[in-house]
């Protein structure tokens, strides 16, 4: 696409995951979580050439993720080991209200990532840069290189994705609506999911959550609704599409799998509607086993059911 050396690269905060499969028992199950690297390697597994870039430390779950992401077929030239820092931990329980998360991530090694240290040439040689509001609210430094990263993405003419997940024990509702406008003010395609959106600002019904974002400098959205699919605006029409019907497992990288889904359909040339077409299969396929990553699925599995 364009002649570049990358479809996507995404930058955030890869984590370890613990996941309880069964709430009778104390016992967990080791995978790999992270919103931007669940999306990445969902693209990956997807076709798209796809790069990470994060800090993990020099530890064996940052081993861990550097091999997965080997394993997948993302190049780790963005990915950086901070000797001294941890890399971050979840635990995640099933019970009656769904999946909920323990989250043990503070000084983690990705919160410690610095403008400085940002991998310029590796964003300029993708045609989709992919950021999130998680990667946003870790800490100020994280922040401040996503900001870097998406001004370094336009000057390359690199395309700008948003995957809001909104999370507000990491950050204020007032901080995470004022960096969301700073970001959509500069995004072509924006995430967001109908809870998120009513949290940060009130709105709930699906028009005008569109057009808010919009109004903020989206140029395309897609209103992911779990079960009930999404929205795809591009600011001219709209077009919804249902979900496709599963019994849901384990939704714990859905919206991830969801994003990475449709980015790689853009890579390869679909048009949006279509490529969000594919990611709502793609989303729901995924909540089909436990953790985030293990039931991530491949292209033959999604093209099967299209």
């Amino acid at each position: 696409m364009n002649g570049k050396r990358f479809d996507l690269v995404a930058i955030g905060e890869p984590l370890i995951e613990f996941n309880q499969r069964d709430p009778a028992r104390p016992e967990f199950q080791m995978g790999f979580g992270g919103d931007t690297s669940n999306a990445v390697i969902a693209a990956a597994r997807l076709g798209a050439r796809c790069a990470y870039i994060t800090q993990v430390g020099d530890d064996s779950f940052g081993d861990a993720l550097l091999a997965l992401w080997q394993s997948e077929g993302v190049a780790t030239d963005g990915v950086r080991v901070v000797a001294g820092a941890p890399t971050g931990l979840y635990f995640v329980s099933h019970g009656a209200r769904g999946h909920e998360f323990t989250y043990r991530r503070d000084g983690s090694a990705a919160s410690l990532m610095l403008p400085a240290d940002l991998p310029r040439e590796l964003i300029a040689q993708a045609s989709q840069l992919h950021v999130s509001g998680i990667s946003l609210a870790i800490s100020e430094t994280a922040c401040a290189t996503v900001f870097e990263a998406m001004v370094v993405a336009r000057a390359a003419g690199t395309r700008i994705s948003f995957d809001l997940n909104h999370r507000p024990r990491l950050w204020s509702a007032p901080r995470a609506l004022e960096l969301t406008r700073q970001v959509l003010s500069d995004c072509d395609l924006f995430l967001p999911s109908v809870d998120e959106i009513a949290l940060l600002t009130g709105f709930e019904s699906p028009p005008a959550i569109i057009a808010w974002a919009h109004a903020q400098g989206a140029r395309s959205v897609v209103l992911k609704r779990g079960a009930q699919g999404c929205i795809v605006s591009d600011g001219v029409s709209q077009t919804s599409l249902a979900g496709f019907p599963v019994t849901a497992v384990d939704a714990t990288g859905a919206g991830d799998c969801f994003a990475g889904a449709c980015l790689a359909q853009l890579a390869r040339g679909a048009p949006l509607v279509e490529a969000a077409r594919v990611a709502n299969i793609a989303a729901a396929l995924s909540t089909q086993g436990f953790g985030a990553v293990q039931p991530l699925p491949r292209w033959q599995q999604v093209q099967a059911l299209l």
